[in-house]
Protein backbone atom coordinates (compact mmCIF):
# COMPACT_ATOMS: atom_id res chain seq x y z
CA UNK A 1 0.00 0.00 0.00
CA UNK A 2 0.92 3.43 -0.68
CA UNK A 3 1.08 6.05 1.65
CA UNK A 4 -0.85 9.18 0.70
CA UNK A 5 2.11 11.50 2.55
CA UNK A 6 4.45 9.89 -0.69
CA UNK A 7 1.99 10.27 -3.04
CA UNK A 8 2.89 13.52 -5.51
CA UNK A 9 0.34 16.21 -5.45
CA UNK A 10 -1.93 16.19 -8.40
CA UNK A 11 -2.04 19.96 -8.24
CA UNK A 12 1.65 20.69 -8.03
CA UNK A 13 2.99 22.21 -11.27
CA UNK A 14 5.45 19.71 -12.70
CA UNK A 15 8.30 22.54 -13.10
CA UNK A 16 8.36 22.24 -9.14
CA UNK A 17 10.42 19.14 -8.90
CA UNK A 18 11.82 19.61 -12.35
CA UNK A 19 15.27 17.56 -12.83
CA UNK A 20 17.52 19.47 -14.95
CA UNK A 21 20.33 16.21 -14.94
CA UNK A 22 17.91 13.99 -17.24
CA UNK A 23 16.45 16.51 -19.38
CA UNK A 24 18.08 15.92 -22.64
CA UNK A 25 18.61 19.65 -23.42
CA UNK A 26 21.85 21.81 -21.91
CA UNK A 27 22.32 25.24 -21.65
CA UNK A 28 25.98 24.66 -21.51
CA UNK A 29 25.45 23.44 -25.66
CA UNK A 30 25.95 25.25 -28.91
CA UNK A 31 23.36 23.52 -30.47
CA UNK A 32 24.64 25.83 -34.05
CA UNK A 33 28.03 24.33 -33.54
CA UNK A 34 26.75 21.32 -32.32
CA UNK A 35 23.06 20.52 -33.87
CA UNK A 36 23.24 16.39 -33.84
CA UNK A 37 22.91 17.05 -29.57
CA UNK A 38 19.21 19.06 -30.22
CA UNK A 39 15.72 17.00 -30.05
CA UNK A 40 12.94 17.79 -31.23
CA UNK A 41 11.17 17.07 -28.13
CA UNK A 42 7.51 18.11 -27.17
CA UNK A 43 5.82 21.15 -27.53
CA UNK A 44 8.28 23.82 -26.07
CA UNK A 45 10.39 21.96 -24.36
CA UNK A 46 14.56 23.55 -24.51
CA UNK A 47 13.09 26.85 -26.02
CA UNK A 48 14.54 28.75 -23.33
CA UNK A 49 17.62 26.60 -23.00
CA UNK A 50 18.91 26.40 -26.67
CA UNK A 51 21.45 28.70 -27.55
CA UNK A 52 22.02 30.39 -29.49
CA UNK A 53 18.91 30.26 -30.86
CA UNK A 54 17.35 31.07 -27.30
CA UNK A 55 19.41 34.53 -27.83
CA UNK A 56 18.88 35.26 -31.25
CA UNK A 57 14.74 34.28 -31.60
CA UNK A 58 13.96 35.21 -27.89
CA UNK A 59 14.19 39.33 -28.48
CA UNK A 60 11.94 39.24 -30.39
CA UNK A 61 9.58 37.46 -28.60
CA UNK A 62 6.64 40.11 -27.34
CA UNK A 63 3.02 39.44 -26.59
CA UNK A 64 1.34 41.95 -24.43
CA UNK A 65 -0.62 44.02 -27.15
CA UNK A 66 -2.11 41.89 -30.17
CA UNK A 67 -0.03 45.07 -32.21
CA UNK A 68 3.33 43.78 -30.53
CA UNK A 69 2.47 39.88 -31.23
CA UNK A 70 1.92 40.93 -34.64
CA UNK A 71 4.86 42.49 -35.07
CA UNK A 72 6.71 39.57 -33.03
CA UNK A 73 5.18 36.56 -34.54
CA UNK A 74 5.79 38.36 -38.25
CA UNK A 75 9.52 38.45 -37.61
CA UNK A 76 9.95 35.19 -35.88
CA UNK A 77 8.16 33.43 -38.86
CA UNK A 78 10.51 35.33 -41.00
CA UNK A 79 13.31 33.95 -38.82
CA UNK A 80 11.67 30.57 -39.01
CA UNK A 81 11.81 30.70 -43.04
CA UNK A 82 15.14 32.11 -43.01
CA UNK A 83 16.15 28.74 -41.23
CA UNK A 84 14.55 26.60 -43.37
CA UNK A 85 16.40 28.36 -46.68
CA UNK A 86 19.52 27.93 -44.34
CA UNK A 87 18.95 24.50 -43.92
CA UNK A 88 18.96 24.90 -40.13
CA UNK A 89 16.10 22.60 -38.71
CA UNK A 90 16.95 23.29 -35.42
CA UNK A 91 16.61 27.49 -35.70
CA UNK A 92 13.38 26.43 -37.50
CA UNK A 93 12.36 24.12 -34.84
CA UNK A 94 13.36 26.87 -32.18
CA UNK A 95 11.65 29.41 -34.31
CA UNK A 96 8.41 27.20 -34.49
CA UNK A 97 8.31 26.86 -30.63
CA UNK A 98 8.90 30.19 -29.88
CA UNK A 99 6.03 30.77 -31.96
CA UNK A 100 3.95 28.10 -30.54
CA UNK A 101 5.26 29.71 -26.88
CA UNK A 102 3.40 33.43 -28.10
CA UNK A 103 0.30 31.26 -28.15
CA UNK A 104 0.50 29.30 -25.22
CA UNK A 105 1.82 32.21 -22.86
CA UNK A 106 -1.08 34.79 -24.43
CA UNK A 107 -3.52 31.93 -23.86
CA UNK A 108 -2.37 31.52 -19.95
CA UNK A 109 -2.67 35.75 -19.57
CA UNK A 110 -6.05 35.34 -21.55
CA UNK A 111 -7.63 32.87 -19.13
CA UNK A 112 -5.38 34.19 -15.95
CA UNK A 113 -5.51 37.01 -14.15
CA UNK A 114 -1.56 37.79 -14.15
CA UNK A 115 -0.78 35.11 -16.05
CA UNK A 116 -0.88 32.73 -12.88
CA UNK A 117 -2.18 29.41 -12.80
CA UNK A 118 -1.79 28.07 -9.14
CA UNK A 119 -2.30 29.85 -5.96
CA UNK A 120 0.92 28.67 -3.87
CA UNK A 121 -0.46 29.65 -0.83
CA UNK A 122 -3.01 27.29 -1.02
CA UNK A 123 -1.20 23.86 -2.21
CA UNK A 124 -1.52 24.96 -5.35
CA UNK A 125 -4.94 25.03 -5.85
CA UNK A 126 -6.14 26.01 -9.46
CA UNK A 127 -7.01 29.65 -9.61
CA UNK A 128 -10.27 31.20 -11.28
CA UNK A 129 -10.44 30.67 -15.09
CA UNK A 130 -11.61 33.70 -17.28
CA UNK A 131 -10.15 36.42 -15.31
CA UNK A 132 -7.65 37.20 -17.66
CA UNK A 133 -7.30 39.84 -20.47
CA UNK A 134 -9.32 39.83 -24.04
CA UNK A 135 -6.01 41.87 -25.43
CA UNK A 136 -4.09 38.74 -24.69
CA UNK A 137 -6.38 36.69 -26.08
CA UNK A 138 -6.14 38.54 -29.48
CA UNK A 139 -2.58 38.11 -29.06
CA UNK A 140 -2.53 34.50 -28.87
CA UNK A 141 -5.01 34.18 -31.96
CA UNK A 142 -2.18 36.03 -33.74
CA UNK A 143 0.76 34.19 -32.57
CA UNK A 144 -1.74 30.52 -33.02
CA UNK A 145 -2.14 31.46 -36.97
CA UNK A 146 1.49 31.64 -36.70
CA UNK A 147 2.32 29.11 -35.16
CA UNK A 148 0.17 26.55 -37.40
CA UNK A 149 1.54 28.14 -40.17
CA UNK A 150 5.11 26.81 -39.57
CA UNK A 151 3.97 23.70 -38.37
CA UNK A 152 2.15 23.08 -41.83
CA UNK A 153 5.23 24.19 -43.97
CA UNK A 154 6.10 20.85 -46.06
CA UNK A 155 9.89 21.63 -46.12
CA UNK A 156 10.06 21.80 -41.87
CA UNK A 157 7.48 18.90 -41.50
CA UNK A 158 9.96 16.60 -43.74
CA UNK A 159 13.28 18.13 -42.30
CA UNK A 160 11.08 17.81 -38.98
CA UNK A 161 9.99 13.89 -39.75
CA UNK A 162 13.87 13.37 -41.09
CA UNK A 163 15.41 14.62 -38.34
CA UNK A 164 13.01 12.78 -35.54
CA UNK A 165 14.06 9.42 -37.41
CA UNK A 166 17.57 9.66 -37.69
CA UNK A 167 18.13 11.78 -34.29
CA UNK A 168 14.83 11.82 -32.15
Amino acid sequence: MVCSLDMPNPRKPSYLDFDSASYPWKPDIDYKKHPEKYRVGKGEQGVLICEPYKSEIGRHWRFRTPEIATQSSQTIFAMFLQYLSSVDFVGADMARKYLQMGYTRARRYANYKGGRKYDREKDYEQLERGTGSEEKARAAEIFYRSYKKAEADPVYAKMKKDWKQTRG
